[in-house]
């Protein structure tokens, strides 16, 4: 088995933290405790949401999260609606201000 391979494996197989032979053995005593002491820090529970960050951030958390709507639909409409009016009037609409056609 090449190195890689066996580097790769063994990433996978968590190390031998609480094997019998360290659980009653004084020299591992110190260790072990040190494991332990390392695990009760660690916090407990589901992770905590993370917070937006951003303008899109915000956009997504909002309309896309646990409660997902409709309204990204509405506002992409709403949007194209108004961009092509604004490029309606700036290419035809306004040379007919003043004048009939």
């Amino acid at each position: 088995m090449s190195f890689v391979t066996r580097r790769a494996l063994s990433t996978l197989i968590p190390p031998k933290v609480a094997s019998p032979q360290a659980l009653g053995a004084a020299p591992d005593a110190a260790r072990m405790s040190r494991v332990v002491k390392f695990y009760e820090a660690l916090p407990r529970g589901p992770a905590a949401d993370p917070k937006p960050r951003g303008p899109l951030e915000w956009y997504q958390a909002r309309y896309m999260g646990k409660n997902p709507s409709a309204a990204p639909l509405v506002h992409f409409i709403a949007f194209f609606a108004i961009l092509g009016y604004g490029q309606n009037y700036y290419f035809h609409l306004r040379h007919h201000k003043n004048n009939a056609h």
